[in-house]
């Protein structure tokens, strides 16, 4: 099988010739700037020092080439936007290097302050005229979000300042993705997940908007998952309209970029913690599952897509409404967290869902244990999701930073294998 035929199998639930991989092609399937680095030194892709790419720099992400595509047999590419969390654009690229040392590539927009206690500032769009939007602390490897949350006026509350974000498609992002989305289907054959972005309703990733300027509306993290319920009609009142715009959208895309794509990114919502999920089934029925309905449907009804939810944690009470939501794709698939066993999941889900990812837990096993463990571990993974097609080998979230180049060389190794 080409590696485009390979993931459309699996995602119709027919067994493909090997387990598909994917490395890279999302914000949530990729691999820490400076694991990318190590790894690529020890398959000796590059000479010492020689940088990489980091193209998601709130998360840290390094681009995954398609040399080590091509080496590690990798199935899936990214069709991603053109700018960062941060408001710029991937461009320009410039040396930069990690507190750990490793040598990077940033984009030009990428323009930190050094604060006394020795933490980075980050700036939305890079402007440090205005208040920053991210911090990475002293010898860490990733930014938080900074709320600039104003004053909560109740009397003035308006759903339109946290819709600053979602606006109709501009002319030149529809060029851009149609263009990425050609070139990406002519240059190889591997299957192709688009993040459009747009359809993540309520994505506490997203709510602090650190590529705004001056957001508006309820941007604090706490404040926002408390008004999930006391201020439930204002928070729904805002998903209407992020559906009408994102479902707009879509549309346009189809009709420029057509069935190139074979998955789409909607939603990057969390709902699950390690023992459980944080949001009733009631409550998910009620304010999400509406608007998940109406893309799905959508996409359904006027694409071939498969559409993708990732979120983490702790979902099995919540599975049998995401499905009769309409997805088609589960990601990062925790099997670590409470009541995700993987044979439990693929006997009650298989047949409906892919799993794309909980190839190898990386909280534990990844960055702790030994190479046999990983092994291990991947080979049974695949052993179990795999059966009858419905999966796609990805670790449980990105590949996070300080894991032994060991245990690397050992989780690639046994996906080849």
């Amino acid at each position: 099988m080409t590696s485009r035929e390979r993931l459309q199998a699996a995602l119709s639930h027919r067994q493909p010739d090997r387990v598909p991989l994917d490395l890279g092609a999302s914000a949530v399937t990729g691999i820490h700037a400076s694991s990318l680095y190590r790894l690529r030194q020890a398959l000796e892709m590059d000479a010492p020092g020689t940088p990489v790419k980091v193209n998601e720099p709130y998360q840290m992400l390094g681009e995954v080439e398609p040399d080590l595509m091509d080496t590690l047999g990798v199935d899936v590419v990214g069709l991603l936007g053109p700018r960062t969390m941060f408001g710029f654009a991937n461009e320009g690229w410039k040396e930069w290097r990690l507190f750990d040392g490793t040598p990077v590539l940033v984009p030009e927009g990428f323009n930190t302050d050094p604060e006394p206690d020795g933490s980075l500032l980050m700036y939305p769009e890079g402007d440090k005229s205005v208040p920053p939007s991210g911090r990475m602390p002293a010898g860490g490897f990733y930014f938080d979000s900074i709320p600039r949350q104003e004053p909560i006026d109740e009397d003035k509350l308006d759903p339109e300042d946290n819709l600053e974000e979602f606006e109709p498609i501009s002319d030149e992002d529809l060029e851009y993705f149609a263009n990425e989305a050609a070139r990406l289907r002519r240059e190889s054959d591997r299957g192709i997940l688009a993040s459009f972005g747009g359809t993540a309703f309520g994505d506490i990733a997203l709510v602090p908007a650190p590529w705004l300027k001056h957001p508006k509306g309820i941007r604090d993290v706490a404040e926002w998952y408390m008004s999930t319920a006391m201020r439930r009609d204002y928070v729904y009142k805002i998903f209407e309209r992020q559906c009408e715009i994102g479902v707009a959208n879509l549309e346009r895309l189809h009709a420029r970029i057509g069935d190139a794509v074979d998955a789409v990114f909607v939603t990057g919502t969390d709902f699950g913690m390690q023992q459980g999920p944080f949001i009733s089934p009631a409550a998910y029925r009620d304010l999400f599952m509406p608007f998940h309905r109406a893309v799905n449907d959508w996409v359904h009804q006027h694409t071939t897509w498969k559409t993708f939810i990732h979120s983490c944690g702790s979902l099995q009470p919540l599975l049998p409404d995401m499905i009769a939501a309409g997805f088609d794709i589960l990601n990062p698939v925790q099997c670590s967290a409470y009541d995700m066993d993987p044979r439990d999941l693929k006997a009650r889900y298989g047949d409906q869902l892919t799993f794309w990812g909980g190839g190898v837990d990386t909280q534990n096993t990844l960055p702790f244990g030994s190479p046999a463990e990983v092994r291990a571990e991947v080979r049974e993974r695949i052993e179990v999701l795999g059966q009858g097609g419905g999966f796609v080998f990805n670790t449980v979230h990105n590949i996070q930073a300080n894991v032994p180049v060991e245990n690397l060389l050992a989780l690639f190794e046994a996906v080849r294998q």
